[in-house]
């Protein structure tokens, strides 16, 4: 044994701590490796050389050419630290470099066709001069045009840019556009690729051919040399936060990998969140290249398509011209409701009301898929009566078929569009007018680019407004921005509101920048980006147990005043696939507290959230 080398590893994905093997030969600290871990064989990263511990230790079985960079592996390190997970949970996002694999510093020659106005000028000029910028610029400002030519800037220096979008692949415009101009330097990244896909895209990263790897959160782990640049464009939207374990948000992890790679970060949005406005210098770009302006009308109404949205849509169809229609929910109804004894419908594993799915014929769960068949009596009382509230996608585009037969109504949500290609399939017929409406749920304000549009429905904005969650009111306003920015583009445009909050609404839509103002102060003292949250989760088959943890924990935290304990119990959300959930909602002045009194604290059974974004 004495001839061996003892490292101390980082077992990938493993919830668990460190551990001590030995080989015989010398490695590398960062290279990935492979060991039997638990009867299993797993793949490892080596953090370091250590001394031959007191006890027997198991060799290493493979040694292989990947290896993790220094700033990987402080990236590891920092997620590690600040969302409070193993590191082989943080390892687990990265994809380790292939020594051998240099990327050539080769640049193509790119023909600049992008011609920028004076204000774009300006604000490029601007973005360059800022460790991390925002770009404040309403919809249809020529935001991309920017970035593209930052990104031309970057290819003339031999440097490569990271392009984050939300879900990437719902913009596959945005993708056509890269590649039109680009050509081959252009590299998508996102989940929905076929293995050969990634395969082919990895190939062009090691060759140095990629030069903007355009993809959704897991771009940010690609291993990339010569980074240059890294643009996160639609900072504001959820989706760039992780709800399963490591919960990081792409957007503060992109800051934190600028200071790493000291590059400059570019953050867009036509609604930027409050924390990047207060925190970050911005420019602000105004207006659209689209001389047609937006007219708006609000109706005092519950989420129903009203005779006045029925009608409008019908004199739009009559002027062959397009409709979009938002609403939250997807399916026909979110909730099946008994009339006569108030009986709900709930799923058999989660404390949620189930959807009803028409087609289907099923009442489904949005949360675990349990699905059942529609009861066509109450299973309580034996009615006849049962009624369905807010109602849903697939509902409203059978009601629009029945009242308006020769139009063409496409739906246009998760349940529909399951992959890259029916998108892409859906839009097309959508943009030569093969259809006329489509009837869809956040899915629509994706940056898509919708030509002949003018005519767009919203509806259950108040329950947008009414949530339990701080941000309430910046959610609400942003998606009836982003919703109406798709409206308008060529003609002048009607958007229909279906709200009784019309006042809030009217007095922020032209002025998003007087809301954000005044949101500041209704934050204060309260909520990020002025205080830090972090949310710990519990969850457990036995209910009594997931509680008892919780309550363990919260004693415990109960010793560090300068963290706040908000509240805890049970989540809003009970019950999700047969687990109990309870939760604890922490406020401190700085994360260091919370990070602190957490490890501190913790419990088997906690999950940690921090900069919670769901509170559902």
């Amino acid at each position: 044994m004495s001839d061996n080398f003892f490292y101390t590893l980082s077992i990938i994905g493993s919830p668990l701590g460190e551990f001590s093997y030995h080989s015989s030969q010398t490695i590398n600290i960062g290279t990935k490796v492979t060991v039997e871990f638990n009867k299993r064989v797993k793949d490892a990263v080596v953090l370091s050389s250590c001394d031959k511990p007191d006890f027997d230790t198991n060799e290493i079985l493979e040694v292989s050419k990947c290896i993790y960079s220094s700033q990987q592996m402080k990236l590891a390190k920092f997620i590690a630290s600040y969302y409070i997970c193993s590191l082989g949970d943080a390892y687990s996002l990265m994809m380790a470099f292939e020594s051998g694999c240099e990327a050539g510093s080769t640049s193509p020659e790119v023909e600049s066709k992008i011609k920028l106005s004076e204000k774009q000028t300006q604000a490029l000029s601007f973005l360059k001069k800022q460790k991390v910028g925002l770009l404040f610029g309403d919809t249809g400002s020529g935001k991309t045009e920017i970035y593209m030519k930052y990104f031309e800037q970057m290819i003339a220096e031999g440097k490569r840019s990271i392009f984050l979008m939300p879900e990437i692949s719902l913009t596959p415009q945005m993708g056509i556009r890269l590649e039109e101009h680009f050509g081959d330097s252009v590299v998508m990244w996102h989940s929905k690729l076929t293995p050969k896909q990634k395969k082919l895209a990895l190939e062009k990263l090691h060759s140095g051919k990629a030069k903007i790897i355009a993809g959704a959160r897991s771009a940010l782990f690609l291993p990339i040399h010569d980074l240059g640049l890294i643009v996160v464009d639609e900072e504001h939207d959820d989706s760039y936060k992780s709800s399963s374990r490591p919960r990081y948000n792409a957007r503060d992890i992109a800051i934190y990998m600028g200071k790493l790679h000291d590059v400059n970060v570019v953050l867009g949005s036509a609604t930027p969140s409050l924390s990047s406005y207060v925190k970050f210098p911005f420019i602000r770009l105004k207006g659209g290249h689209f001389s047609s302006s937006k007219k708006f009308v609000y109706e005092k109404s519950i989420e129903t398509l009203s005779p006045m949205i029925l009608s409008a849509l019908e004199q739009t169809q009559q002027a062959q011209e397009q409709s979009i229609v938002f609403l939250p929910t997807r399916a026909n109804f979110k909730y099946l409701i008994c009339a006569d004894c108030g009986h709900t419908y709930e799923c058999a594993f989660c404390s949620v009301g189930l959807s009803i799915h028409q087609k289907s014929r099923a009442m489904k769960c949005h949360y675990c898929n349990f699905t059942q068949a529609i009861p066509q009596v109450c299973s309580e009382c034996g009615s006849p009566n049962l009624t369905s509230s807010r109602l849903g996608t697939a509902e409203a585009v059978k009601n629009i078929a029945e009242a308006l037969p020769s139009a063409n109504v496409e739906q246009f949500d998760r349940d529909v569009i399951t992959t890259s290609a029916k998108l892409k399939k859906a839009l097309k017929r959508f943009n030569e007018h093969e259809s006329d409406i489509l009837v869809g749920t956040q899915m629509l304000s994706k940056g898509h680019d919708y030509h002949g549009v003018t005519l767009a429905v919203v509806m259950g904005m108040d329950n947008m407004l009414n949530m339990g969650d701080y941000r309430a009111r910046e959610k609400a306003l942003s998606s009836l921005i982003q919703v109406s920015g798709r409206s308008g583009r060529k003609k002048d445009a009607l958007v229909l509101v279906q709200s009784f909050n019309e006042p809030f609404f009217s007095s922020y839509l032209e002025n998003y920048e007087a809301f954000l103002e005044e949101e500041k102060e209704y934050r204060k003292d309260l909520y990020p980006p002025y205080k830090k949250l972090c949310r710990v989760l519990f969850s457990h088959k036995n209910g009594a147990k997931a509680q008892e943890e919780m309550r363990k924990m919260c004693d415990a935290l109960m010793a560090f005043s300068d963290v706040e304990i908000v509240g805890s119990g049970k989540c809003g959300i009970e019950r999700v696939a047969n687990k109990y959930r309870f939760e604890i909602l922490l406020r401190s002045d700085k994360s260091t507290s919370i990070i602190r009194a957490i490890n501190a604290t913790k419990v088997a059974l906690a999950e940690i959230d921090m900069d919670p974004i769901e509170f559902g």
